[in-house]
């Protein structure tokens, strides 16, 4: 992997903060002009940490996945769907998530990447009870209904699909 390319940009109108994004493959740090040289790197380090603890947040691996999906039936469904895998896939389009009950494997698509981790763990928790109940029955929804935002990230990801021009999409 190639060093990362920083791009440092010092302002006069600048008092007091310092922020930094990526701009395609290169990270702008801005500054305020008064900074000394040590400080300055000093700011760059720290900025360039919180980015990547930020996009680190933003894209969880499949391993935090299955960590995470343990800990939701634990709180949620006392321990009792256990999956055995729990992965990102690309190949989903027009679901959010799906489960195979038979080997205990979950799939959720990438397109929930960014998006709140409220509204991830929904869609975790209604696979997770598909490994408990594979219908979509009033025993499946009392179940999903234990998550207490349920019925919140459900508005969210109508809405998202709603933004998108997209017809509304399935767990």
């Amino acid at each position: 992997m190639p060093p990362e390319t920083v791009e440092v940009r010092r302002s006069s109108r600048r008092r007091r903060t310092v922020s930094a994004y990526r701009d395609g493959d290169k990270t702008i740090v801005l500054l305020p002009a008064w900074l000394s040289g040590e400080d300055a790197d000093e700011w760059v380090s720290r900025m360039l940490d919180r980015l990547a603890a930020k996009e680190r947040r933003r894209r969880p691996t499949d391993e935090g996945l299955l960590e995470r999906a343990r800990e939701l039936s634990s709180k949620y469904l006392d321990g009792k769907a256990e999956p055995v895998s729990v992965r990102w896939v690309d190949n989903q389009q027009h679901r959010w998530g799906s489960c195979t009950p038979e080997n205990g494997t979950i799939r959720i698509s990438t397109r929930l990447k960014g998006l709140p981790e409220w509204v991830i763990n929904y869609v975790i928790i209604h696979e997770l009870v598909h490994l408990l109940v594979p219908s979509h029955g009033p025993k499946f929804w009392a179940l999903v209904e234990q998550y207490p935002k349920a019925e919140r990230a459900r508005g969210f990801l109508e809405g998202f699909s709603a933004a998108a021009h997209t017809a509304p999409e399935e767990c």
